[in-house]
């Protein structure tokens, strides 16, 4: 079997086994060995990638293609290029982690398990499809368990903010799927089949009109899930009420759905929409970036700290890739990367916190580094990463972004690019800003001077986050170069 196959078949095998289970013990052990195995194949696709490349320069490789539907030409079409790597990667490590910190779950583990492997299989799906059709499937596979994830396992108005979130991304979905639908009936202009088919479609010239009415459904359709502004109000509300794991797959993981989506279907094969309404969406975008900025300081609660900052995080992101140069591009790669790693961490720890003082509110605490000095620790250096120091993944991917974006010699683009760059101001207040109330301020309550340390499982989630956002900051030059070999075709197809 073909091994971006095994990313599916792995945890399908992982959730079967997890169907029999009778015990937390087992529902736990399975979920590790079958979460271990993917992380094993993750890192072994990266060095097979690299092998692959020194022989074979396309655009994909470890291609796959078994015809599903005859009459509407849909296949099981699977590739990869280092974009798609580098977020398996990335996937793999962060389920991982959010199933040690999961460790300790009560209520119902056998079906919280099966419900987050379940979500990793439609995001696997996605990022290794090359079918239109077949990516859409894997869309919604990764979205619907997130009902189930917030509204039974969740916290607070959990029942509200599922529902908010599955309404609101499934109203994307069907906006995206017009998109997708619109993409695939124009792909036959040059007499051949209509297909659903990525290479294939890139090959073709779309009419242009067309593509000025389906670009803005696609964009904004697979955007949604990356919180783009206004359409982002379903993420912190989702965050707030979602447990730990769920927090940490949904920001680090699921809403990396938005930009691949955008950067592999939208501006790939709509490279004319792409140019004729990429102002538009530029405003948007940096308009998120200030918002969630200037949201994440009026905020107490640090889940929704960190989702406001991960809507100014994205936003940077929808913002790098309309760029539409190599460098910006790198940087929108590299950003989704490392946001991954950091708003997963910071979920993990917020969930640690959150487990030892029964609150979330920074203006209730005080002095943790002193009674829980690991994991303080580790919250200051992901929240330098953050605010882009360098040395750290945040570094690296904003430097990429900023120096990309003011290539351009149009103002228009000029000012919005200072416009984004003063978001980083912005997130530094309120990283400090926690940093020296929650951890370095004075003791607020006698019984935190009690509070227990991280655990193995707990210590072990951290390490598995906290080395790639230190790795990538030290040494991004290996991961950069699967970005800069892969966004390639694209500039090559829209530019």
């Amino acid at each position: 079997m073909d091994i971006l196959s095994l990313f599916l078949v792995v945890p399908i095998i992982t959730v079967l086994t997890l169907v029999f289970t009778k015990s937390l013990k087992q529902a736990r052990l399975i979920s590790m060995m079958g979460s271990i195995i993917q992380l094993g194949m993750a890192i072994h696709l990266v060095f097979a990638y690299f092998n692959e490349k020194v022989i074979n320069d396309d655009i994909m490789v470890f291609t796959k293609d078994i015809i599903w539907f005859k009459h509407f030409n849909i296949h099981y079409a699977i590739g990869v290029d280092g974009i798609s790597v580098a977020l398996l990667l990335l996937t793999a490590i962060v389920v991982l982690a959010g199933v040690f910190i999961s460790w300790k779950i009560q209520d119902l583990p056998k079906e919280f398990f099966v419900s987050l492997i379940v979500l990793s299989i439609g995001v696997y799906g996605f990022f290794i499809s090359l079918d239109l059709f077949t990516m859409f499937v894997f869309f919604e596979i990764a979205v619907i368990p997130m009902y189930l994830l917030i509204g039974i396992w969740g916290s607070g108005p959990k029942e509200y903010s599922a529902m908010k979130l599955t309404l609101m991304l499934m109203g994307a979905s069907a906006v995206l799927l017009v998109g997708i639908l619109g993409i695939y009936f124009n792909s036959n202009t040059d007499g051949g089949l209509l297909t659903f088919n990525i290479l294939e479609i890139a090959l073709v010239n779309i009419p242009i009109e067309a593509q000025k009415l389906f670009f803005p459904l696609t964009f904004i359709g697979f955007a949604v899930i990356g919180a783009l502004f206004p359409f982002h109000t379903w993420s912190p509300d989702g965050h707030a009420s979602a447990p730990t794991a769920v927090s940490m797959l949904h920001a680090g993981v699921l809403m990396k759905l938005g930009g691949y989506g955008v950067f592999r279907v939208a501006m790939y094969l709509l490279p004319e929409g792409t140019l004729h309404w990429s102002w538009v969406f530029i405003i948007l975008s940096v308009v998120g970036v200030i918002y969630g900025a200037f949201a994440a300081i009026k905020q107490t609660d640090l889940k929704y700290i960190n989702a406001y900052s991960s809507v100014s995080h994205l936003g940077l992101v929808l913002f790098a890739l309309l760029m539409l140069n190599k460098t910006s591009w790198n940087g929108a790669i590299l950003q989704s990367l490392s946001h991954g790693f950091m708003t997963a961490l910071f979920f993990a720890l917020i969930g640690m916190i959150y487990e030892r003082t029964q609150t979330r509110d920074v203006t209730k605490l005080g002095g943790l580094l002193k009674t829980i000095p690991f994991i303080s620790v580790t919250y200051v250096i992901t929240g330098l990463a953050s605010l882009g120091l360098p040395g750290l993944s945040g570094f690296v991917a904003e430097m990429n972004i900023f120096v990309g974006a003011f290539q351009h010699e149009d103002m228009f683009y000029r000012v919005a690019t200072i416009i984004s760059v003063s978001a980083i101001v912005v997130t530094a207040v309120y990283i400090l800003r926690v940093v020296g109330i929650m951890l370095m301020g004075s003791i607020k309550n006698n019984e935190f001077l009690s509070l227990s340390g991280a655990t193995w499982y707990e210590k072990t989630g951290i390490l598995l986050l906290l080395i790639p956002i230190v790795g990538i900051g030290v040494a991004p030059l290996w991961l950069s170069d699967m970005i800069l070999k892969s966004v390639k075709p694209f500039i090559e197809g829209v530019l």
